[in-house]
């Protein structure tokens, strides 16, 4: 860690308070803040710009998979809610509901909703949207010929959580939703494996965060669901946060829902069904993976900009000239792709003191700064900082020859934000077998992933959440690369019961 001063450095540090870090490491890359609804945020340009490179990329990764964006209603009729019984009872405390379409002015003055608008039946604003597009999916499904129906959704939910934390955990979140539905159960399994396999290649390919993924206890299923895949990660305070599920819901909500379809054989079965997401929490994912205490750190390939570019001027003596070079020289950058897409190039004109725009691009993340004067334009140079390194320190390269020295620093820093990450990740990855043993390591050692065998029970699972408020993570799937992988394979004695134990599980503390 490089020497800061008090301008320049988030406060506190990771180290001294790191719920307040990461809040503080938000506000400084100005990726969003609070809003006046409580409960809400506002995602400012810098985030929401993250926010849709996210968006692009994992779009085209569902499209490739066949599936095709459709938008469905907002508000959803409680009683379409009431139809899955484990559904309602795991969403209802988190409900907004609505129940008059108008106002009026109250008798004490201010608005009152008018007694006369009260509406027949109260609409819930989205949580999740498997009921009402179940309602639209009995009237698509027919045949054998409809199916595979697949869907995805990009749109907003609301959950009412009291306790928020921007983009961890808000009242109002963005996200996308995936709803398929198919002839078989094989066929709709294959489907949520198939999803759980785009997020973890989208989570490590481009986020740089390595993940854990399996199915979920029973305890921590999708409400109404038969089975839940999940993607964990590690974040730098070795908590877990979970980045997005898949869900196998057998013929639940088709039975709710009455999605039938006539078989090649004439007689008519329920649909198998799916459902899947990510949200705007893989931002915070994001930000508590990589982030340092000088700010954000953004994997490259969501980087909103690779590149940002600023003049340092001596008076206006050759300041036409210094312009010119680097509009001239953003416009070179521009011209060069990496990973499908043109380079992204900030020039940043502002009449400030170049320090400060230094200080600034830090904290925001951006992968290369580069600063320009009179010396670089005489020389035919340019010198380049880049975020994975200590904010001093640069390089300097002939204008001919930094183009590509850009972007294979751009590669570089992709692909070394992902090894420290799994480095993290698997030295804070520990195989604990005596039950004393994860008290030290949760409450001593700062915790991590433990790998222990589980009986199976879910009062042993409770005893975990009770003594050390840990949690069964997921039923991992061995990682490739890692020493540890094929322990969790092992069979032997659950550290609670001693009852048998087929394999370990993955205990963590979360978001």
């Amino acid at each position: 860690m490089v020497a800061k001063n008090e301008k320049s450095a988030i406060s506190p540090t990771r180290a001294q308070d790191y719920a307040e870090w990461y809040q503080e490491v938000v506000r400084a890359a100005d990726l969003a803040e609070t809003s006046p609804v409580r409960g809400c945020m506002v995602i400012k340009p810098w985030g929401y710009a993250l926010w849709e490179n996210i968006q692009r990329e994992m779009d085209r990764m569902f499209k490739a998979t066949g599936h095709k964006n459709a938008y469905f209603p907002l508000f959803i009729p409680k009683s379409y809610l009431e139809k899955e019984a484990e559904h309602v009872a795991g969403f209802a405390k988190e409900c907004a509901v609505v129940t008059h379409h108008r106002l009026i002015e109250g008798p004490e003055g201010g608005l009152i909703a008018d007694p006369e608008a009260k509406l027949e039946e109260p609409l819930i604003v989205r949580p999740t949207s498997e009921t009402i597009i179940g309602a639209v999916f009995a009237k698509w499904v027919q045949s054998y010929r409809d199916l595979p129906l697949l869907i995805n959704q990009w749109a907003n939910v609301v959950r009412w959580e009291l306790r928020t934390r921007l983009f961890l955990r808000t009242a109002e979140f963005l996200w996308q939703e995936g709803h398929t539905a198919h002839a078989t159960e094989e066929e709709a399994r294959r489907e949520t494996q198939q999803m759980l396999d785009v997020y973890a290649t989208f989570a490590q390919d481009y986020m740089a965060m390595p993940v854990l993924k399996g199915p979920k206890t029973a305890s921590e299923r999708f409400p109404g669901a038969v089975d839940t895949l999940a993607i964990e990660a590690m974040m730098q305070d070795k908590k877990a946060l979970q980045a997005g599920t898949s869900h196998f819901l057998g013929q639940n909500f088709s039975r709710a829902s009455e999605i039938k379809f006539q078989t090649k054989e004439e007689t008519y079965e329920y649909a198998w069904t799916t459902s899947w997401g990510t949200s705007t929490r893989l931002i915070g994912g994001l930000v508590m993976t990589h982030s340092d205490d000088d700010g954000l750190v953004v994997p490259p390939r969501l980087a909103p900009a690779h590149v940002a570019i600023w003049p340092v001027f001596r008076g206006d003596e050759g300041r036409e000239k210094i312009v010119e070079y680097i509009q001239n020289f953003a416009n070179e950058l521009r011209d060069v792709a990496l990973w499908g897409r043109a380079l992204e190039v900030e020039v940043d004109m502002r009449d400030i003191r170049g320090g400060d725009k230094q200080w600034e691009w830090v904290k925001k993340g951006v992968p290369v700064r580069i600063e320009i004067g009179p010396r670089d334009v005489d020389g035919g140079v340019v010198t380049v900082a880049r975020r994975d390194r200590s904010p001093r320190e640069k390089e300097t390269f002939s204008r001919a020859e930094a183009p590509a020295k850009i972007r294979a620093i751009l590669e570089e820093q992709q692909r070394g934000l992902f090894e420290r990450a799994s480095k993290f990740r698997d030295e804070n990855t520990r195989v604990v077998d005596d039950y004393r043993a994860l008290g030290s390591f949760f409450d001593k050692e700062g915790g991590g992933f433990a790998l222990v065998h589980w009986d199976g029970t879910a009062e042993t699972e409770a005893k975990f959440k009770e003594d050390y408020k840990a949690t069964i993570r997921c039923l991992a799937e061995p990682p490739s690369g890692v020493a540890w992988a094929d322990r969790l394979l092992e069979s032997g004695k659950c550290v609670v019961s001693g009852k048998p134990s087929a394999r370990r599980v993955v205990l963590a503390r979360s978001y």
